[in-house]
């Protein structure tokens, strides 16, 4: 088994390795001027299997590439089997049609991927489960209910807890959390006047006196989470703690959320967020390297995923 890092989340790959024991794969990843990406291995990977390490995050399309370009050069240098690691999924949104003549684009990521070589992906908390569907060969989904539940009894167990889903879409995910934690569960109804916006409808559910728990897949603008967050204080929640797997943290997010009623921001480092969120003592960040080790492993070894999570 060897282990090899893209260049867009750097500190979690080496904290994967170092949970495995392992080296990272010598490679040369560079930008010619014109934006071109180059791959190249500088070790010999013949009939090794290889797991590559790569969130699909900002930029995208780059990061994106790059995968692309990493499968294909250890396909080309006969690596017995090569599964793509990706802890954050980008296009993972896109997954169906909602209006006429807009493309399906998880399922044309799910076809690049596939054609440029790969045998095998392991993702994290994927936005729509079904995109598993979108790829044929084994898809490894892991769930980030068990790292958040540990770190809400550790620190908030003596709390009146209960546990919110932003929208009627997450309450499986929610009631997930909520089992875990033993806490009651409540929802969000919210519409979306135009993309990137939405308005709080109402509260399915009481939150007067209690510490509401938000969970998430993804924070983006962070426009949605903080208008939940208004809307459950106005409710009478006492505070609000907000658990989001992927933090995509575009544009003002950092600064809104600063602003916000949120007691505490909980993310992962699925993306690399090191540099937005300094100094910022509204975020913390949880990793999720032991999780990632410990799945690698057991595909490497061929046991079972999913007890991790029972």
């Amino acid at each position: 088994m060897k282990i090899l890092s893209g260049t867009s989340n750097l500190k979690l790959s080496r904290n994967i390795s170092k949970q495995l024991k392992l080296k990272l794969v010598n490679t040369n990843i560079k930008r010619f001027a014109d934006g071109e990406i180059y791959v190249e291995i500088n070790e010999n990977i013949r009939g090794n299997s290889v797991f590559v390490i790569q969130s699909t995050s900002n930029p995208a399309n780059d990061n994106l590439m790059e995968l692309l370009l990493v499968i294909d050069a250890l396909r080309r240098s006969s690596a017995k089997n090569i599964t793509a690691v990706i802890p954050y999924f980008g296009y993972a949104r896109q997954d169906r049609k909602v209006v006429p003549r807009t493309s399906i684009s998880a399922k044309v990521v799910a076809n690049l991927i596939t054609n440029a070589g790969a045998h095998r992906v392991v993702t994290v908390d994927l936005h729509a489960g079904q995109i598993q569907g979108f790829f044929d060969m084994p898809v490894d989904n892991l769930f980030t209910t068990p790292l958040f539940a540990r770190y809400i009894k550790r620190k908030l167990k003596s709390r009146k807890l209960i546990c919110v889903s932003p929208d009627v879409g997450g309450v499986q995910r929610t009631r997930g959390l909520a089992t875990k934690i033993k806490a009651e569960l409540a929802i969000i109804d919210k519409r979306r006047p135009a993309p990137g916006k939405s308005q709080v409808m109402n509260i399915i559910g009481d939150v007067k006196g209690k510490t509401c728990i938000i969970v998430d897949d993804i924070i983006d603008s962070g426009g949605t989470i903080v208008n939940a967050v208004e809307a459950l204080k106005k409710s009478g929640a006492q505070e609000v703690y907000v658990f989001i797997t992927h933090a995509v943290l575009s544009g003002e997010a950092v600064s809104k959320i600063k602003k916000s009623k949120i007691k505490k921001l909980i993310i992962t480092d699925t993306i690399d967020n090191s540099q937005k969120i300094k100094n910022n003592n509204k975020i913390e960040v949880i990793s999720i390297s032991s999780l990632m080790g410990e799945a690698i492993k057991r595909i490497s070894n061929s046991n079972s995923v999913s007890d991790l999570f029972n």
